[in-house]
């Protein structure tokens, strides 16, 4: 252990950044293994999002499909796409948030 106001111990701060890396790795990997529904229209419209926020399926319900108006279709698919990646960027922030404040670049 350093003495107070010495050098900091070297050793003892590179087995903190890594089992910092470490847990940063796993909720990283936790993220990018869980999935999230983004819905817009009431529910004519759902996307599943990773918690890393890539898109991996969308559903669309046939009620939503009119061919005289497919601009609002295209709407409810953007609503539904920003709303799951909206919920993955906040499960981001809650999951990776204690692990990066004070991080600089964070």
């Amino acid at each position: 252990m350093a003495k107070p106001g010495g050098p900091p111990n070297m050793q003892q701060l590179m087995k903190q950044a890594q089992k910092m890396q470490a847990q940063m790795l796993q909720a990283q990997e936790q993220l990018a293994n869980t999935q999230l529904i983004g819905t817009a229209g009431g529910g004519l419209i759902t996307v599943t999002v990773s918690g890393a926020g890539e898109v991996l399926g969308v559903k669309i319900d046939a009620q939503a499909v009119d061919p005289d108006d497919v601009e609002s279709l295209e709407d409810l698919l953007l609503a539904a796409v920003r709303d799951g990646q909206r919920q993955a960027s906040e499960l981001g922030e809650q999951t990776m948030g204690p692990m990066t404040s004070g991080l600089p670049g964070f």
